[in-house]
């Protein structure tokens, strides 16, 4: 027969790195009230594990006139607190040991001075009983205490009398509040000879009821006397036995970590944020002028065709048109290590489109330089170019909106269904670098509009072309000036080489000049076709590339957010487990 052996939950050190990971995590999105309890707990847990596990501190706490001084008197064998009937008798805490050699550091840790040999021994071996000051005493100082320890020790022994069991200031300022204690919890019933059998009887009924309603269903409930000695065997067989396991310390510190992870949040699922960019992109792409950029390329290319491939005699009047591409300056690179400063001042029109925030003199592209006097500073282009910022004029109060309107679409589409907190988290990534964005945008425009602006090859091999038929026509000029000039001289003809009846020097320069006016009508049109065609190529090339500058400055914030709680969820899950 197989054997099944009994699967373990995660260790208290696993649980302890998983709160703090999460307290981590949450830092600066959760109350930090909430973080560093989380943290305090973790370092109370660290301090506890490296004292005496041997010793079981148990604290017995309780209202005013509650017994809980006889209680614990009765319990040592000996009157070590002092009982009166002036309240509040009780004004520090103490502490009663059986068998306490090793647990000096760890009464040290708890402050607690007063020590004290139990005289009964009774089997309580290991036991660490404290006797604490009134939790609802009229000093202030005395519940300061009480809220102390009560969050150090490792057994809670609540002592209450018939006629305060149910004082709405234990149930909820500590009952309720540490329901997740119930494994390290006991309430005692004191004083129950002043009350016959039935009226005992309701009273636990009703006491029960009580801690049920406080979510302590489960924690034992016992009825006692100090003074008759009723129910203290019972008490202190309960106290053998968790002292005998030597468990109470971890189950506190367990039930300590639970407590913190919940305050932190609850152990939901990360859900999958919606992250998308096509509307930013195209927002983006808008506000950067990409548009405008590719009618320029498209405009550009067939300029600049004509003027490398036009008829040489007419060429030069299209040198005369400005260059769109120029204009905006695209395409205006100096080699690398020239003079950075004889390049055009950035384009204040640019700068314009950033956030107001930005002073002047100061670009947040990728490096955030700063310059003097221009906006951005050159940076690499292609082919170990400098590149400097464009003069695509400024994106419109529209513009900015749509971009605006872009940016909290997207934070607002990742946090539908996170948690308060951390939905204003994502939110605020997806704006924390939005002034960035307007140098950004320009420099991939200006990076990625440069490789436009190379020259096809067929260029060259037309214009060379190009002179060579204008070089025939040339040559034919020349030849028919010569004879012009013989004739006119009345010196004697050559012979006249003839294509049929044309002679030579006519054909070269008629030919020549039709030819040219042919090749740069036929240029002219595959001029207009690879404009279109690199247009098409430049706008895509263009909106990818601002895609990825809304990407590392929009989304990839907002990713990283939505990893941190997913992370933070998982952390908190195992704490909790």
């Amino acid at each position: 027969m197989k054997l099944l052996r009994r699967k373990e939950g995660p260790s208290l050190d696993s649980r302890l790195a998983a709160l703090l990971e999460a307290a981590e995590l949450a830092e600066g999105r959760l109350p930090e009230e909430a973080v560093s309890g989380a943290r305090a707990v973790a370092e109370r847990a660290g301090v506890r594990r490296t004292l005496s596990i041997d010793h079981t501190v148990a604290a017995l706490a309780g209202a005013t006139g509650s017994g809980k001084s006889s209680l614990y008197n009765a319990l040592a064998g000996t009157d070590l607190a002092a009982v009166g009937v002036v309240r509040p008798t009780t004004s520090a805490a103490q502490a009663a040991l059986w068998d306490g050699e090793g647990a000096g550091p760890l009464l040290d840790w708890l402050d607690i001075p007063q020590r004290h040999p139990a005289a009964s021994a009774s089997g309580l071996s290991g036991l660490v009983l404290l006797d604490l000051p009134d939790h609802d005493s009229i000093q202030v100082s005395h519940r300061l205490e009480v809220d102390r320890l009560v969050e150090l020790v490792d057994l809670m022994v609540w002592v209450v009398d018939p006629q305060k069991y149910a004082d709405a200031a234990l149930h909820d300022r500590y009952l309720r509040r540490l329901a997740a204690h119930r494994g390290v919890m006991l309430v005692v019933l004191n004083q129950v000879d002043r009350l016959p059998d039935s009226a005992v009887d309701r009273c636990l009924r009703d006491l029960r009821r009580l801690l049920d309603e406080d979510g302590l269903a489960g924690v034992p409930v016992l009825a006692a006397s100090a003074r008759t000695g009723a129910g203290l065997a019972e008490l202190r067989a309960l106290l053998n036995d968790r002292v005998a396991e030597r468990k109470s310390w971890s189950t506190r510190l367990a039930a300590d970590i639970t407590t913190a992870a919940a305050r932190l949040g609850a152990p939901e699922e990360a859900p999958a944020g919606q992250v998308t960019e096509r509307a930013l992109t195209a927002a983006l792409c808008e506000a950067a002028g990409v548009p405008l950029v590719v009618e320029a390329v498209a405009k550009g290319h067939r300029h600049r065709a004509v003027v490398a491939t036009g008829w040489p005699v007419t060429r030069w009047i299209r040198k005369l048109r400005p260059d769109p591409l120029r204009r905006l300056r695209i395409g205006t690179m100096t080699p690398a290590g020239g003079p950075v400063g004889e390049l055009p001042a950035a384009g204040s029109s640019r700068q314009s489109a950033g956030s107001s925030g930005q002073g002047q003199g100061q670009g947040q592209g990728q490096g955030q330089g700063q310059g003097q006097g221009q906006g951005q500073g050159p940076g690499p282009g292609p082919g170990g170019e400098v590149v400097g910022r464009t003069s695509v004029p400024a994106a419109s109060a529209v513009q900015r909106a749509r971009v605006e309107t872009a940016i909290r679409d997207v934070g607002e589409a990742a946090a539908a269904d996170l948690p308060g907190p951390w939905a204003a988290a994502v939110r605020q990534a997806a704006r924390s670098r939005s002034q960035e964005l307007a140098d950004a945008v320009d420099r991939v425009v200006a990076t990625t509009s440069a490789r436009a602006t190379r020259r096809p090859r067929w260029w060259r091999a037309v214009n060379v072309l190009q002179w060579l038929v204008f070089a025939a026509m040339l040559a034919g000029a020349v030849w028919l000036g010569g004879l012009f000039g013989m004739d006119y001289l009345r010196l004697p003809q050559p012979p006249l080489p003839t294509v049929g009846v044309v002679p030579w020097p006519t054909v070269l320069l008629v030919g020549g000049a039709l030819a040219g006016v042919l090749i740069a009508l036929l240029s002219r049109l595959a001029a207009w076709a690879g404009g279109g065609r690199r247009a098409r190529r430049t706008a895509r090339a263009l909106r990818t590339a601002v895609g990825r500058v809304g990407d590392d400055l929009v989304l990839a914030p907002v990713r990283a957010e939505l990893d941190r709680y997913a992370h933070f969820t998982e952390a908190l899950a195992r704490a909790r487990a």
